[in-house]
């Protein structure tokens, strides 16, 4: 497989960029916070490329979808998407990257896997939350896991 980029913007905590760094030890990947570097990245020499941030009212958090709105168009860039969110399971995960994929799918990327895990939620303070011990080992673990898979 050729070079990989996976772009993370992580709120708060740093729930997305433990799987973002799990995934791109795997990948052997860059990782772009879009936090800190909000400029778009030329994607020519890349061919897969990673999308993750947190969930916030039932999709990726704001600062994620407005990143990828100004992106390029592309012609079949492989891409993948992950998440963690307070508010979990198997089936959310379907609804929770819906925006985000869409928006992909409309810029001409193909996305080949998704991935969503528990996170810390905040109530408000960052002491105060759900998920306090997540991700944990296990979903470290799933990542590492979705990153081979990544591989095939």
């Amino acid at each position: 497989m050729g070079k990989s980029i996976i772009f993370v913007y992580s709120y708060h905590g740093m729930s997305t960029k433990k799987i973002a760094n799990v995934i791109s030890a795997k990948l052997s990947a860059s990782v772009i916070n879009i936090n800190d570097n909000s400029e778009n990245i030329s994607l020519d020499n890349y061919d897969l490329v990673g999308f993750g941030a947190g969930i916030a009212a039932g999709k990726h958090y704001s600062k994620m979808l407005k990143y990828v709105e100004k992106l390029p168009n592309v012609q079949n860039k492989r891409a993948f998407i992950f998440s963690t969110s307070g508010m979990y399971n198997e089936k959310q995960i379907i609804k929770n990257h819906k925006t985000l994929k869409d928006l992909l799918l409309e810029k001409g990327f193909t996305i080949v896997d998704e991935f969503g895990c528990k996170g810390f939620f905040y109530l408000g303070f960052k002491f105060l939350g759900i998920n306090k011990k997540n991700p944990d080992s296990i979903d470290l673990k799933n990542a590492e896991l979705f990153a081979e898979g990544l591989l095939r």
